[in-house]
C-alpha cells in the first residue's frame, strides 16, 4: 500500500500537460480565433442575411453530391491574414464561382483523403481586396474558388505527407489539371485551375518539391529491389574435393 500511495504522489506531481500526449492538431498554425468553428457562429448570427446566403451555398453542395467532403462552414473560411487585412474570417463566394470548386472537392474525395484521411480547409476563396493584401498571386486559384488550403487531421509528418500526395499528383499528372503545392509545416495546396507543383521549404530550410521527393521515391525503391534480388543469389560455396580413389592392393608398395 506504501508503494502504491508513493507511486500515486509521484503521478501527482507530474503536471496534467506531460502526462497526456500532444493534441495533433496542425491548424493551429493557420487559425485564429475568430476563424474557428466558434469565430464562424459568430460570425453567421452578426447579420440575417448571412444565414441565407449560406443555406444557399450549402444547398447547391448537396445538388452537385459534394457536401461533406470539407464541412461547409470550412470552405468559407478566406486567408489566414484576414484580421491583419481587416477583411473578414468567412465569406460566401459569389455564385458564378461555385461551379469551380467541383472538381477540386471531387479530387480531394477521390485521391487526397484516401491517401492522408481527413482534412481540415484552413483558406478556401478570396476575395480580389484580401487576395491582393495576403499577397496572393493577381491570378490566384483562391480568387476564383478553385482552391483549397487544408492540414491533415490524421497525425504525420511533413516528409510523410509530401510523399503521398507527390504520388498521386504523379499518377495524375497526365489527364489531371490540378495543382499541387506546398507550404511551410503540414499546410498544402489543391486546386482544379491547371497542372502545376510546387514546394516550401522544409524545416531545414531546404527547397523541396514533388521532382525531389519523387526521384527519392524511385530511388529508395531502386535499393528495395536490389536487395531483394541480392538476397535471391545463393552465396558461394567453394567446391570439395573428390576423394581420392582407394588404393589397389596388388600394386607395389
Amino acid at each position: 500500500m506504501r508503494r502504491l500511495a508513493a507511486f500515486a504522489c509521484l503521478i501527482a506531481a507530474v503536471p496534467a500537460s506531460a502526462q497526456r500526449p500532444p493534441v495533433f492538431n496542425p491548424a493551429a498554425a493557420y487559425v485564429t480565433a475568430g476563424q474557428d468553428e466558434a469565430g464562424y457562429r459568430a460570425w453567421l448570427a452578426a447579420a440575417t442575411w448571412r444565414p441565407v446566403y449560406v443555406k444557399a451555398f450549402d444547398d447547391w453542395l448537396a445538388a452537385q453530391e459534394i457536401a461533406g467532403i470539407v464541412p461547409t462552414w470550412q470552405l468559407l473560411r478566406t486567408a489566414s491574414m484576414w484580421r491583419d487585412c481587416g477583411a473578414e474570417p468567412f465569406e460566401v463566394p459569389p455564385s458564378d464561382q461555385w461551379p469551380h470548386l467541383v472538381e477540386t472537392l471531387h479530387y480531394v474525395r477521390d485521391h487526397v483523403i484516401p491517401v492522408v484521411g481527413p482534412v481540415e480547409a484552413v483558406s478556401v476563396y478570396r476575395n480580389e481586396t484580401l487576395n491582393k493584401c495576403a499577397g496572393g498571386a493577381k491570378e490566384s486559384a483562391h480568387r476564383w474558388l478553385y482552391a483549397l488550403d487544408m492540414v491533415p487531421l490524421r497525425p504525420t509528418t511533413r516528409p510523410a505527407l509530401m510523399r503521398g500526395l507527390c504520388a498521386i499528383h504523379s499518377w495524375q499528372g497526365n489527364g489531371s489539371a490540378v495543382g499541387l503545392g506546398f507550404y511551410k509545416g503540414l499546410r498544402f495546396h489543391i486546386d482544379s485551375k491547371k497542372f502545376r507543383k510546387w514546394g516550401a521549404a522544409l524545416g531545414d530550410e531546404t527547397e523541396i518539391g514533388c521532382p525531389q521527393v519523387m526521384a527519392q521515391i524511385a530511388a529508395e525503391a531502386a535499393a528495395s529491389k536490389a536487395a531483394i534480388e541480392a538476397r535471391k543469389v545463393p552465396p558461394a560455396v567453394a567446391p570439395v574435393p573428390a576423394p581420392a580413389p582407394p588404393a589397389d592392393p596388388l600394386s607395389p608398395q
